[in-house]
């Protein structure tokens, strides 16, 4: 995604490869220089129950969403699932959140692929340079989880250059497991899972697939429930 591992296995400078995705880079690092109020990442892991059952409570938002009922939102009930919620992007900004949130190309949004959208369409929404700084989507509970979640990545990014990387994840865990042998191999197991493209360098969206998988969302979970 934009960049790649050099021979030391040191991530080489970032290249964007879309506009949003310099758009959600840079509002990572503007939300960075804030700092983080995570102390561990075992801080972290103890808030998982509540964002589990936080994130949940879209499901309800979700299937009123997706009109047709077939499972997944289309592009034209994402349009419309935008105007509902007020937010005011334009075609092509719709057009690139449900692209780069689609990961399997089906023309569909599932259930967590919609939970990284509004996670996504959030930060744009609070990021001071952006035309709608501070406005809302008028669901408080869902915004305040959302903050833990981008609290989370910058509490992994620390030399906040808006992705995370493997020596980020294994200091991250180190400082919460005290030097345990365990910790370095928990850690790169955690990074793996977020590093799909295998780079060396997580972006919050890759961070967002992750994150909602170690709390419990994922596809299989929601077809049980069906």
């Amino acid at each position: 995604m934009g960049g790649a591992a050099g021979k030391d296995g040191s991530p080489k400078a970032w290249i964007p490869e879309t506009k949003l995705e310099a758009r959600i880079t840079e509002a990572i690092q503007r939300r960075e220089t804030q700092g983080s109020s995570m102390k561990s990442f075992n801080s972290i892991i103890l808030k998982f129950p509540k964002i589990d059952a936080s994130l949940r409570k879209c499901k309800a938002s979700f299937q009123q969403f997706d009109e047709d009922g077939s499972g997944a939102i289309d592009p034209e009930e994402l349009r419309r699932c935008f105007h509902k919620l007020e937010v005011n992007f334009t075609d092509e900004e719709i057009n690139d959140l449900f692209e780069a949130c689609d990961i399997n190309d089906d023309m569909g949004i599932s259930f967590n692929e919609f939970i990284v959208l509004l996670c996504l369409v959030y930060l744009l929404k609070k990021d001071p340079a952006a035309s709608q700084a501070n406005s809302q989507m008028g669901i408080p509970a869902l915004e305040a989880t959302f903050d833990i979640i981008v609290d989370t990545f910058v509490f992994l990014d620390k030399n906040r250059d808006g992705h995370v990387s493997k020596s980020e994840m294994v200091h991250a865990i180190n400082e919460t497991s005290s030097g345990e042998r365990s910790s370095g191999r928990i850690a790169m197991k955690r990074f793996e899972e977020m590093d799909w493209d295998k780079n060396g360098m997580v972006n919050f969206k890759e961070f967002l697939f992750a994150f909602t998988r170690w709390v419990g969302i994922d596809n299989e979970d929601e077809d049980d429930e069906a």
